[in-house]
């Protein structure tokens, strides 16, 4: 397990080589329950910020070096803000310079910079480990120049900073819950309009066990980018047959105005009916996009009702889903969640990821969980992986925890 302890300034001056100003800031990890896989550009999820973090600290050199020094990997990287640019071997030190980038772009004087960044977040595992870095980072960064600046407007900064750095088209969901996330507060998450509806975990007799299922994953952004191309295309071929405006009206009560139609627009229409003249492919792809829409919704009431109920039913039904329409689950995956959900006081399990591998998460009881890690053994002597289970909270975003001066951190 990666040491989250706070750092302290013998290890920071040990590194550094000083004790000037410094500011710690930390983010969380996340996990979608819902949504995930959904309409490209405009999904709703329902999710949370856990209490797996990334921790910077930050503080500035009398040289124009940028320093970057990872606590848990041993490892350092360097550049200059002349320098500074996206470059692949610099891994996990690239999601630093998005900060820099932003705040150079605002002005401040950036010039050199120490950093040291450690966490607990697991890595690769779908859990939003390298956005947590960046937020993480910015931050640390906002407090070191202590500059004033909306959470909207280092929102949309930071979308934009990631998109220059990267040069690629980035989903701004995951900053958007690290930034806005509460303690015990799940997150409906509308990214047609960049808003979070929040509203209050009534799971506290329960906990979330998320569970790592070591299945080595291959390359999967080719069949990713083909079941969105395919979910596109279903929106296209149902948008020439749309339904009336007194179905479509109130449908949706969080979405803005949009161009064109959305997936939300079928929610509450017969869905054997507009899709049955779809490929079978774009079919199924068109089914689950429109009924997990149906389940973040009924989700979000079931929450806020304690109906758990009906809230076991939802979550079982969106991995079926995953498994059987949007295809993106794998025979590992599903034996852990079936064997899971066969267990008393297990609320609900699902796959939360991109899927192919990666995690599941579980709600159950305490005294459910005893019996949860033993069926992990005969997954181990099944398959041969040897799956990490990590307990977690519904937690805060990200925010400063330390800025001081020639003290312990």
């Amino acid at each position: 397990m990666l040491d989250i302890g706070p750092i302290h300034r013998k290890e920071y001056e040990a590194e550094t080589g000083r004790s000037d100003a410094v500011v710690i800031a930390e983010a969380p990890g996340r996990i979608h329950y819902l949504g995930e896989h959904g309409e490209p550009g405009a999904g709703l999820y329902l999710s949370s910020a856990i209490d797996r973090y990334v921790r910077v600290a930050v503080s500035l050199r009398k040289d124009s070096s940028i320093r970057f020094y990872a606590a848990d990997l041993g490892e350092r990287k360097r550049t200059t803000l002349a320098n500074l640019k996206y470059k692949r071997e610099d891994r996990w030190a690239n999601y630093l310079k998005v900060g820099i980038h932003l705040f150079a772009e605002l002005g401040c004087p950036v010039k050199g910079l120490n950093f040291t960044v450690c966490g607990d977040i697991p890595p690769q595992a779908g859990l939003a480990s390298s956005t947590a870095i960046e937020v993480a980072a910015v931050m640390a960064l906002k407090g070191l120049f202590r500059i004033s600046i909306g959470e909207r407007e280092l929102f949309n900064r930071l979308c934009a900073a990631g998109e220059f750095f990267f040069d690629k088209n980035i989903s701004p969901v995951d900053y958007l819950i690290i930034l806005g996330a509460r303690k015990d507060q799940f997150l409906l998450v509308d990214e047609a309009s960049m808003e979070i509806k929040r509203f209050k975990s009534t799971l506290s007799r329960y906990q979330i066990l998320v569970m790592d299922s070591r299945v080595p994953r291959l390359e999967i952004g080719s069949e990713l980018a083909q079941r969105r191309k395919e979910t596109r295309k279903g929106l296209e071929i149902l948008s020439r047959n749309p339904p009336p405006p007194a179905v479509r009206e109130g449908i949706d009560p969080l979405r803005k105005a949009m161009q064109g139609l959305s997936f939300r627009d079928f929610v509450s229409v017969d869905l054997v009916e507009f899709m049955g003249n779809l490929p079978e492919e774009v079919r199924r792809r068109s089914m689950h996009v429109v009924q997990e829409i149906r389940r973040v919704y009924e989700a979000h009431d079931a929450i806020r009702r304690s109906d758990l109920q009906a809230l076991s039913k939802i979550i079982l039904h969106s991995h079926e889903s995953l498994r059987d329409l949007y295809e993106v689950s794998c025979p590992e995956i599903d034996w852990l969640v079936k064997r899971a959900q066969e267990i008393e006081g297990v609320l609900g399990s699902r796959m939360t990821g991109q899927g192919f591998g990666g995690c599941t998460y579980t709600i159950l009881l305490e005294e459910a969980a005893g019996e949860y890690r033993s069926r992990l053994e005969d997954y181990e002597r099944i398959f041969g992986f040897h799956p990490l289970v990590y307990r977690v909270r519904i937690a805060t975003g990200g925010r400063v925890l330390a800025a001081q001066r020639s003290k312990a951190l």
